[in-house]
């Protein structure tokens, strides 16, 4: 599902990003200095914050004026927002039902989204019984449950370590193909844009430049990319 922003800004006190461009369906990194802009992007694109002009349109439907809970896209942040008070089962329930009040069908829906995350066993446990990693992966499996054909993630795996941020980039990009998603991640890594990521938006200095395949801009970097990466 291919994402269009036309001629598009959203003002701030004392900030603002500009967007004309089209994010096709695949997997599509977002990069570049911090404040620049990434976050706010993602917000807009869910319908979080309200640009000053231009419009937002996801799988050809204009969605400018549509509330964030009847947009198609699900947005999953660094800080997961799990509730302490309930099991990872609970947790990751909340992505099929608010009240938790789950049918037999939708009990095995959140059994098989846990299974996909590898957390199959620890349905009764608590996130304070959870590592990090498997934290995030209670949160990846209520969004998975949303089944929203747009999957944004903003910064989801940058507390992790190197070979635990791996595995999981490697499992969104599976599931991502498994569920024939449209992905989109903000990264500080290019690394992780080089992981999965067929095409990078750049944003810096108050515009989210069009795509380009990430390996053409990550070796041949504009100004702004080449000091953020430090090249």
């Amino acid at each position: 599902m291919d994402i269009k922003l036309e001629n598009f800004l959203v003002e701030q006190t004392d900030f603002s990003l500009s967007a004309d461009l089209t994010i096709k369906h695949g997997t599509t990194a977002i990069i570049g200095p911090s404040g620049g802009g990434k976050s706010t992007l993602l917000l807009a694109i869910a319908g979080f914050v309200d640009p000053a002009r231009g419009g937002i349109s996801i799988g050809g439907n204009i969605v400018t004026s549509t509330p964030p809970a009847k947009r198609p896209v699900t947005l999953l942040f660094q800080e997961h927002n799990l509730f302490s008070h309930l099991t990872v089962f609970k947790n990751t329930g909340l992505g099929v039902r608010p009240d938790l009040k789950l049918s037999k069908t939708q009990i095995e829906q959140v059994e098989d989204a846990l299974e996909k995350v590898g957390l199959v066993d620890m349905g009764t446990r608590r996130p304070s019984e959870l590592s990090g990693g498997q934290r995030q992966r209670v949160a990846l499996a209520r969004a998975l449950l949303r089944d929203r054909p747009v999957l944004m993630l903003d910064e989801p795996f940058a507390a992790l370590g190197p070979a635990l941020r791996h595995e999981m980039l490697d499992l969104v990009a599976r599931i991502r193909q498994e569920q024939n998603s449209t992905l989109l991640m903000v990264t500080h890594n290019p690394d992780d844009a080089l992981r999965i990521a067929e095409h990078t938006v750049l944003v810096a200095d108050g515009v989210a430049q069009p795509p380009q395949p990430t390996v053409t801009l990550l070796n041949n970097p504009p100004p702004a990319l080449a000091a953020y990466l430090g090249k």
